[in-house]
């Protein structure tokens, strides 16, 4: 298992010590005066609160999942959302208390962020897909003046074959679709060697690593990204791809639209279009397996009951096969 993997233990479910009491005492623990009042935000890896403050503004607090992360790791990407503030690149960046960012309390860590308003961008205008492309080449070109040392890269061991050597050994998969699925997921593994061997030696750089739509705000005054938890270190194109949506020449529309804004900061590779299909595929085989390992909180079954079907099995296959073809074909120019 990759470090930020780790399965949930089948003994006590992670967060369930995690009451009201014990929200308010944390903020209390490091000096605050919370008034009470606590709103769930929708969160399935860690546990994310609004809480209200008796004289201020209401802060977010962000619970980290048991076992996840380091704290080193937890503490580097901390130091580079600060790092990215501190040059005005507009991040939602964690608040100091006396001079710490990482908090323990209860067997708890957590982490508290200033409450940021905003809508989803409209990804259909080149105008907004120009503007993230600045934003995002200025953060790549932070990214890579520094480097993760405790935080893991994205590849295709922790993103590809390991996930997939969990969801087998751990008699995941329907007995009728059992072998259709694992022989479709080595094709695919064996899509995404030939990708990276095309795309030859290309950069990789500090991320935001889990750059979709839900992870972006939007006011009259341009984009922020929110959440850090999944930076890593990984090619660019990481970090553009999720923006990108339709057919081929709608893809090829939208990413010369994000790199006309992007190249104004940071120089893009054009090697690594040879590796947005890949990506996409270990995105998808590290999902099904990221459910999987999660199983043991109550929130998964609820939010995901769908998973371990049949059908839902079948979908992976057909999805994975779509992308070996989709391997194949040439990349976007």
């Amino acid at each position: 298992m990759t470090p930020n993997d780790t399965a949930d233990t089948p003994h006590e479910p992670p967060f369930s010590g995690l009451t009201p009491d014990c929200l308010l005492s944390a903020l209390e623990s490091i000096g605050l005066r919370p008034d009470g009042r606590l709103l769930a935000l929708n969160s399935y890896e860690n546990r994310v609160y609004q809480i209200g403050m008796d004289e201020d503004p209401p802060l977010i607090a962000k619970f980290y999942r048991p076992g996840r992360w380091s704290d080193e790791a937890i503490l580097e990407e901390h130091a580079f959302s600060l790092e990215l503030a501190g040059q005005e690149v507009p991040v939602v960046p964690p608040l100091a208390f006396d001079g710490r960012t990482l908090h323990h309390v209860d067997g708890h860590r957590f982490a508290l962020f200033a409450r940021q308003g905003g809508r989803v961008p409209d990804l259909d205008r080149e105008e907004t897909l120009e503007w993230l492309g600045r934003f995002l080449g200025r953060i790549h070109a932070i990214g890579a003046c520094g480097e993760y040392r405790a935080r893991p890269a994205l590849d295709r061991q922790s993103f590809g074959q390991e996930p997939r050597d969990f969801l087998v050994s751990g008699d995941w998969l329907p007995d009728e679709l059992r072998a259709a699925w694992i022989s479709i997921a080595d094709q695919a593994l064996d899509g995404v060697d030939q990708a990276w061997q095309r795309a030859g030696d290309v950069r990789v750089l500090r991320l935001h690593g889990d750059c979709h739509p839900g992870n972006l705000l939007w006011t009259d005054n341009g984009p922020h990204f929110v959440d850090f938890d999944d930076s890593r270190t990984g090619p660019a194109i990481q970090d553009l791809w999720m923006l990108l949506s339709g057919d081929g020449p709608e893809m090829r529309a939208q990413l010369n639209a994000v790199l006309s804004g992007y190249e104004m900061f940071c120089e893009f590779d054009d090697r690594e279009l040879q590796l947005m299909e890949a990506l996409r595929t270990l995105r998808l085989l590290h999902y099904s397996a990221w459910i999987a390992r999660r199983w043991q909180d109550p929130a998964f079954p609820a939010a995901f009951p769908w998973f371990g079907t049949v059908r839902y099995w079948q979908d992976r296959i057909l999805e994975l096969r779509e992308q070996v073809a989709l391997m194949q074909e040439p990349p976007l120019v």
